[in-house]
């Protein structure tokens, strides 16, 4: 199984640009021992409309057309469900296990995920009830997927 995460926004040069790195690359490199064959992450270019709802429209339609066809579509909203780790973890390995061919993470940018991904998604998570800005959620993505590889790999990254 495919993962992509497909983020509204660029990640900028830093501290959490570094650490996103560091997880997808941990990511990577212990996915493919649990039949996880490709990571990758899909940057989108913000809208410039001057309304909300029209930029909420165009970034929508920009993360549509990265979604392949079939894949489990989860948007990180917090709005969303709260799973624990072993939950998320559980998550993933039923989409391998049915023979899904790819998941995709979608998050939003500054003015949140336009209603129809929401709507269209397969699950819709939250990382808590705060407001938590893009790069600190991709980061938090990244990290909790790898989590969940280590999970279901054995391995003793995940304790508690």
């Amino acid at each position: 199984m495919r993962l992509l995460v497909a983020a509204v926004g660029r990640m900028k040069a830093g501290a959490e640009r570094e650490l996103g790195e560091r997880y997808l690359d941990r990511l990577a490199k212990s996915g493919r021992a649990i039949g996880l064959r490709d990571v990758e992450v899909v940057e989108i270019r913000e809208s410039k409309a001057q309304e909300i709802d029209r930029r909420r429209l165009e970034e929508a339609i920009a993360l549509a057309n990265v979604i392949p066809d079939g894949a489990v579509t989860v948007a990180l909203d917090e709005r969303g469900r709260n799973l624990d780790s072993p939950a998320f973890a559980g998550e993933i390995r039923a989409w391998r296990d049915t023979g899904r061919e790819a998941a995709v993470f979608v998050i939003g940018g500054a003015d949140g995920l336009d209603d129809e991904i929401r709507r269209r998604a397969d699950l819709v998570l939250s990382f808590g009830a705060a407001t938590w800005p893009h790069q600190l959620v991709r980061v938090m993505l990244l990290e909790q997927l790898y989590r969940a590889v280590t999970i279901l790999s054995g391995h003793p990254y995940h304790r508690g």
